[in-house]
Protein backbone atom coordinates (compact mmCIF):
# COMPACT_ATOMS: atom_id res chain seq x y z
CA UNK A 1 0.00 0.00 0.00
CA UNK A 2 1.26 3.28 -1.10
CA UNK A 3 2.13 5.68 1.46
CA UNK A 4 2.01 9.36 -0.01
CA UNK A 5 5.14 11.54 -0.20
CA UNK A 6 6.99 12.94 2.24
CA UNK A 7 10.34 15.23 3.46
CA UNK A 8 13.08 13.60 5.28
CA UNK A 9 16.02 14.27 5.93
CA UNK A 10 17.49 12.62 3.19
CA UNK A 11 14.74 13.80 0.26
CA UNK A 12 11.64 13.92 -0.56
CA UNK A 13 10.24 9.84 0.06
CA UNK A 14 7.27 8.08 -0.48
CA UNK A 15 6.53 4.44 -0.37
CA UNK A 16 5.05 2.29 -3.35
CA UNK A 17 4.05 -1.59 -3.57
CA UNK A 18 5.38 -2.83 -6.62
CA UNK A 19 2.03 -3.23 -8.33
CA UNK A 20 1.33 0.56 -7.72
CA UNK A 21 5.02 0.93 -9.25
CA UNK A 22 4.20 -1.14 -12.60
CA UNK A 23 1.13 0.44 -13.04
CA UNK A 24 2.95 3.91 -12.77
CA UNK A 25 5.47 2.53 -15.24
CA UNK A 26 3.00 1.59 -17.46
CA UNK A 27 1.18 4.82 -17.47
CA UNK A 28 4.17 6.35 -18.15
CA UNK A 29 5.07 4.44 -20.97
CA UNK A 30 1.45 4.88 -22.20
CA UNK A 31 1.51 8.42 -22.16
CA UNK A 32 5.54 8.21 -23.91
CA UNK A 33 4.33 6.89 -26.80
CA UNK A 34 1.20 9.25 -27.32
CA UNK A 35 4.36 11.88 -27.47
CA UNK A 36 6.61 10.02 -30.13
CA UNK A 37 5.99 12.51 -32.87
CA UNK A 38 4.87 11.51 -36.15
CA UNK A 39 7.83 12.03 -38.45
CA UNK A 40 11.29 12.26 -36.95
CA UNK A 41 13.28 15.34 -36.17
CA UNK A 42 14.06 17.68 -39.47
CA UNK A 43 17.23 16.42 -41.47
CA UNK A 44 18.10 20.08 -41.45
CA UNK A 45 20.98 20.53 -38.55
CA UNK A 46 19.47 23.77 -37.21
CA UNK A 47 15.79 23.15 -37.45
CA UNK A 48 16.84 20.26 -35.57
CA UNK A 49 19.16 22.39 -33.41
CA UNK A 50 16.28 25.13 -32.37
CA UNK A 51 13.50 21.98 -32.70
CA UNK A 52 11.57 23.45 -35.69
CA UNK A 53 8.97 21.09 -36.35
CA UNK A 54 7.71 21.93 -40.12
CA UNK A 55 5.63 18.99 -40.49
CA UNK A 56 3.62 19.64 -36.82
CA UNK A 57 0.33 19.28 -37.17
CA UNK A 58 -2.62 19.73 -34.52
CA UNK A 59 -3.67 16.28 -32.65
CA UNK A 60 -6.63 14.46 -33.97
CA UNK A 61 -6.27 12.78 -30.26
CA UNK A 62 -8.19 15.12 -27.51
CA UNK A 63 -5.58 13.43 -24.72
CA UNK A 64 -2.66 14.45 -26.79
CA UNK A 65 -3.94 17.80 -27.20
CA UNK A 66 -4.55 18.28 -24.09
CA UNK A 67 -0.80 17.94 -23.41
CA UNK A 68 0.08 19.92 -26.31
CA UNK A 69 -2.50 22.57 -26.59
CA UNK A 70 -2.39 25.45 -28.87
CA UNK A 71 0.27 28.15 -28.25
CA UNK A 72 -2.02 31.17 -29.61
CA UNK A 73 -5.93 30.99 -29.23
CA UNK A 74 -8.31 32.67 -31.42
CA UNK A 75 -5.81 32.58 -34.46
CA UNK A 76 -5.28 29.05 -36.06
CA UNK A 77 -2.70 30.07 -38.24
CA UNK A 78 -0.48 31.77 -35.48
CA UNK A 79 -1.25 28.81 -33.65
CA UNK A 80 0.08 26.37 -36.07
CA UNK A 81 3.01 28.59 -36.57
CA UNK A 82 3.79 28.38 -32.83
CA UNK A 83 2.97 24.77 -32.68
CA UNK A 84 6.06 24.39 -35.30
CA UNK A 85 8.14 26.30 -33.54
CA UNK A 86 7.95 25.15 -29.92
CA UNK A 87 6.31 21.41 -30.36
CA UNK A 88 9.07 19.29 -30.61
CA UNK A 89 10.84 20.87 -27.68
CA UNK A 90 7.79 20.69 -25.51
CA UNK A 91 7.68 16.71 -26.19
CA UNK A 92 10.77 16.37 -25.63
CA UNK A 93 11.01 18.05 -22.08
CA UNK A 94 7.12 15.88 -21.55
CA UNK A 95 9.39 12.75 -22.66
CA UNK A 96 12.45 13.31 -20.99
CA UNK A 97 10.71 13.96 -17.61
CA UNK A 98 8.60 10.73 -18.53
CA UNK A 99 11.75 8.48 -18.47
CA UNK A 100 13.16 10.48 -15.62
CA UNK A 101 10.10 9.25 -13.76
CA UNK A 102 9.84 5.78 -14.72
CA UNK A 103 13.79 5.24 -13.74
CA UNK A 104 13.36 6.73 -10.50
CA UNK A 105 10.67 4.15 -9.75
CA UNK A 106 13.63 1.67 -9.27
CA UNK A 107 14.79 2.74 -6.58
CA UNK A 108 12.85 1.61 -3.20
CA UNK A 109 12.20 3.44 -0.90
CA UNK A 110 11.74 6.25 -3.85
CA UNK A 111 13.56 8.84 -2.30
CA UNK A 112 13.67 12.21 -4.97
CA UNK A 113 15.61 15.00 -4.55
CA UNK A 114 14.36 18.65 -5.68
CA UNK A 115 14.67 18.25 -9.30
CA UNK A 116 13.98 14.57 -9.66
CA UNK A 117 10.88 15.54 -7.67
CA UNK A 118 10.15 18.17 -10.44
CA UNK A 119 10.52 15.55 -13.08
CA UNK A 120 8.35 13.24 -11.39
CA UNK A 121 5.50 16.21 -10.44
CA UNK A 122 5.45 16.70 -14.26
CA UNK A 123 5.50 12.88 -15.24
CA UNK A 124 2.09 12.50 -12.37
CA UNK A 125 0.54 15.38 -14.15
CA UNK A 126 0.56 14.53 -17.82
CA UNK A 127 -0.62 11.34 -16.77
CA UNK A 128 -3.51 12.71 -14.97
CA UNK A 129 -4.09 15.36 -18.03
CA UNK A 130 -4.71 11.81 -20.36
CA UNK A 131 -6.89 10.41 -17.47
CA UNK A 132 -8.94 13.32 -17.49
CA UNK A 133 -9.52 13.02 -20.97
CA UNK A 134 -10.34 9.63 -21.16
CA UNK A 135 -12.69 10.60 -18.36
CA UNK A 136 -14.53 13.44 -20.17
CA UNK A 137 -13.43 15.73 -17.24
CA UNK A 138 -14.02 18.78 -18.24
CA UNK A 139 -15.37 20.56 -15.29
CA UNK A 140 -14.84 20.79 -11.16
CA UNK A 141 -18.39 18.83 -10.79
CA UNK A 142 -17.02 16.03 -13.30
CA UNK A 143 -14.08 15.56 -11.00
CA UNK A 144 -15.65 16.00 -7.99
CA UNK A 145 -17.75 13.22 -8.99
CA UNK A 146 -14.67 11.07 -8.80
CA UNK A 147 -13.65 11.43 -5.94
CA UNK A 148 -15.91 9.03 -4.10
CA UNK A 149 -14.63 6.44 -6.14
CA UNK A 150 -11.56 4.67 -4.08
CA UNK A 151 -12.76 1.53 -3.52
CA UNK A 152 -11.53 -0.86 -6.12
CA UNK A 153 -15.55 -2.97 -5.66
CA UNK A 154 -16.49 0.13 -7.06
CA UNK A 155 -14.96 -0.30 -10.14
CA UNK A 156 -18.00 -2.18 -12.59
CA UNK A 157 -16.38 -1.25 -15.85
CA UNK A 158 -13.38 0.97 -17.58
CA UNK A 159 -14.47 4.33 -16.55
CA UNK A 160 -14.64 3.03 -12.84
CA UNK A 161 -11.30 1.64 -12.88
CA UNK A 162 -9.80 4.49 -14.61
CA UNK A 163 -11.64 6.75 -11.85
CA UNK A 164 -9.32 4.76 -9.49
CA UNK A 165 -6.44 4.90 -11.08
CA UNK A 166 -6.83 9.17 -11.86
CA UNK A 167 -7.81 9.19 -7.92
CA UNK A 168 -4.79 7.43 -7.09
CA UNK A 169 -2.35 9.52 -9.33
CA UNK A 170 -4.34 12.46 -8.12
CA UNK A 171 -2.97 11.87 -4.28
CA UNK A 172 0.24 10.67 -5.05
CA UNK A 173 0.76 14.26 -7.03
CA UNK A 174 -0.76 16.16 -4.54
CA UNK A 175 1.45 14.50 -1.44
CA UNK A 176 4.58 15.27 -3.90
CA UNK A 177 3.61 19.27 -4.43
CA UNK A 178 2.46 19.54 -0.61
CA UNK A 179 6.04 17.76 0.21
CA UNK A 180 7.91 19.71 -2.57
CA UNK A 181 6.50 23.29 -0.84
CA UNK A 182 7.24 21.94 2.81
CA UNK A 183 10.79 21.84 1.70
CA UNK A 184 11.15 25.18 0.80
CA UNK A 185 10.58 26.29 3.98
Amino acid sequence: MATGFKVTRKGISASLDAGERELLRSLFADVLGMLAPDTPADADPLAAMVGLDTSARVPSDSALRRLLPDGVQGDDGEALEFRRLTERSLRENKTGALRAAALLLESKPLLLNAEQAQYFARALNDVRLVLADRLGLETDEDTERLHGITDPSQAQDVDGYLALVYNFVTWLQETLMQAMTRSLL
